[in-house]
């Protein structure tokens, strides 16, 4: 080992260290950290997923045998037999994230006695919606592996607020759950790190490129002026940073207010840069270039309302779109494990079982025994690692009464029979599983390409760097993680957030993978980032994220070695939905958006999921149920 690998930390033994086909899993002792809802011993490896750490979310176990399927066309994994033999099921859904457990729950509801049953390839249930939990000096500490918030849930559809409350989520119990004074009672502002590797010296500057504060109540920094000066870039690219970020009133003119948003979807940030700021800089472009976003592009094709109203990057002040921004609803709707509570809620609605309990608070510190999510007695079951590769009509789509859907598990093929079946994986797929679909369906279908994220959870015996430095967030144009910040500061049901800096914390880091070539398409972008991801080891992650860690830290005192006590990456190589794509020529004729023309049911297969509403949201994905289970005539109205 390198010295200035053992310095990083990288020989100490974390959890993350157990390795079983790829994917990291904790010690047999840790699967079930409250105890099985039982009192009896854990089930074995892989009991109680939340608590595995190292690489979890698109691991070579949940997506092999898909790409199996859509790479190499393979159809054939040996004999099938027949699972779960008799009468066939009323309703199978694929996909157990919110979109899937949400159809499953709207169809529970009205037919309690129903046989359900939920296919998922991955190890948890809950799609991006997962869990991460870390023990630590006797304290459980969580952390979100996707989907993070509700957000803005003032504004959601009745539909999704009555599934909400049927699961018993109050929507008001944040505005007391969420500290909305910690980052800026500990003094806490937002900044930016600049490497050395890219700017010639490692420099953490208390002013934020990327602004957070949409997402983080974050204390005030440095004035701007000092920030830029105290930044390692040269004159010119300094004197246009600070015109762009001194800059205010409307310099959109000739753009009428109510038609502004229209127009900054309709160019790039680069060309908003160039076009309304006569940015012309190299330098500070590829600044803005190497602070990657979330819409799995570069400035150069990233909308610029997009990055400007959601990743931060500067400029949308100077537009008159600065009052709108200003008053969406505050980014508080947040579980201490992010939307993975509300995948509890809705597992426990269906399977009570599963945890005790009944509240939304009690949901965060319920023990779940995932040994009774597929259980021959309960009407609703839950089968994990379990990759659909087939799901067709037995007969003509039109008539017919059943559908026959065919997984792999643990390398052997099953099928199970449905009256009914709802698609709620990610419809890029639809096209290799559903062979029954229309061509026009499955080429729209085949444009739901997914922007590729890493989520990466690492957690800390302290923040006592943090607290020296007063930060609670940083952006890292250049860097392998484009943000770091501490954990959302929530506390409930017993669940307690970090009280002070000598206290374990959460520490959270995001990637946003796009590939070389800033100038091809968007779709083509995330297909590179996915491609870098998937060739991407643990060990480089990990790597990158204790020497990230320690150059951004390192006047705070950190040490990775001895602050770092375990660490998860979530990797999404299908991540968020794509909500940018040009309209598709219908079988009718018409021009539709190709998720519109994609999510058609057909015969007794529908087709749910966020990508069905172009919208990476919970609330896209319950509305997107509710339609799919409606088109089915499940239920006689949601």
């Amino acid at each position: 080992m390198k010295p200035a690998d053992k310095a990083l930390g990288m020989d100490r033994r974390i959890r993350r260290r157990d390795f079983i086909n790829g994917a990291a899993v904790g010690v047999a002792g840790a699967m079930f950290p409250f105890g099985s809802a039982s009192g009896a011993p854990s089930a074995g490896v892989g009991a109680y997923p939340p608590a595995h750490t190292g690489l979890g979310g698109s691991t070579p176990g949940a997506f092999g045998v898909a790409h199996e399927l859509a790479w190499s066309g393979k159809r054939d994994w040996g004999p099938v037999h027949d699972a779960d033999a008799g009468a066939p099921y009323d309703l199978v859904v694929v996909g157990a994230g919110i979109s899937g457990l949400a159809s499953a729950w709207m169809f529970h509801r009205e037919h309690p006695g129903a046989r359900i049953l939920i296919l998922d390839n991955h190890r948890d249930f809950g799609g991006h919606a997962v869990r991460n939990e870390f023990r630590i000096g006797g304290r459980t500490l969580l952390g979100y592996g996707g989907a993070q918030a509700l957000e803005g849930p003032a504004h959601y559809s009745a539909t999704s607020k009555r599934l909400l409350s049927d699961i018993g989520v109050d929507v008001s119990r944040f505005e007391t759950a969420y500290d909305r004074e910690f980052f800026r009672r500990h003094g806490l502002a937002g900044a930016t790190f600049f490497a050395a590797d890219r700017f010639g010296s490692n420099r953490l500057v208390r002013h934020p490129l990327a602004d957070y504060t949409r997402f983080l109540p974050l204390a005030p920094g440095l004035p701007v002026r000092e920030a830029v000066l105290q930044m390692p870039l040269g004159p010119e690219a300094r004197r246009e940073l600070l015109m762009l970020l001194e800059a205010s009133g409307d310099r959109l003119t000739g753009i009428a207010p109510d038609a502004q948003e229209d127009y900054l979807y309709g160019i790039s940030y680069r060309v908003f840069l160039e076009r309304h700021f006569g940015v012309r800089s190299p330098e500070l472009l590829a600044v803005f270039q190497g602070i990657t976003n979330d819409e799995g592009a570069s400035i150069e094709v990233g909308s610029a309302f997009e990055l400007m109203s959601y990743t931060g990057l500067p400029g949308i002040r100077a537009t008159a779109l600065a009052g709108a921004a200003a008053e969406r609803e505050p980014y508080i709707y947040h579980f201490p494990d992010g939307n993975a509570s509300i995948a509890r809620l809705l597992v426990r609605a269906m399977i009570p079982a599963v945890a005790p309990g009944t509240t939304m608070d009690d949901i965060v510190l319920a023990p779940f025994d995932y040994r009774k999510l597929d259980v021959p007695e309960s009407p609703v079951r839950i089968r994990l690692d379990s990759t659909v590769v087939n799901a067709v009509h037995t007969g003509d789509p039109k008539s017919a009464r059943e559908v026959t859907v065919t997984y792999v598990r643990d390398g052997r093929a099953a099928r199970v029979r449905a009256r009914a079946c709802i698609m709620a994986c990610n419809n890029g797929m639809l096209p290799h599983v559903c062979p029954e679909l229309p061509p026009a369906q499955r080429a729209a279908l085949a444009q739901a390409v997914r922007s590729p994220i890493v989520y990466t959870n690492v957690l800390l015996r302290n923040w006592q760097a943090w607290e020296r430095l007063g930060i609670g967030f940083f952006c890292a144009p250049a860097s392998w993680h484009s943000v770091a910040m501490l954990d959302f500061p929530v506390s409930m049901g017993g669940y307690r957030f970090s009280e002070g800096p000598a206290e374990p914390i959460v520490v959270h880091l995001e990637r946003f993978p796009k590939g070389d070539d800033p100038l091809a398409p968007a779709i083509e972008q995330r297909r590179a980032g996915r491609r870098e991801l998937y060739a991407t080891s643990f060990e480089t992650i990990e790597r990158a994220t204790r020497e990230q860690l320690a150059a951004a830290l390192a006047d705070g005192g950190f040490d990775p070695a001895r602050d770092i006590a375990a660490i998860t990456v979530n990797r999404w190589g299908h991540g968020y939905a794509a909500d940018e794509q040009a309209p598709v020529v219908a079988d009718d004729g018409s021009r539709l958006p190709p998720h519109v023309v994609g999510r058609a049911p057909l015969g007794r297969i529908g087709i749910a999921n966020s990508d069905a509403g172009a919208s990476a949201t919970i609330d896209t994905a319950i509305d997107q149920a509710a339609r799919a289970v409606e088109e089915l005539g499940l239920v006689g109205g949601v």
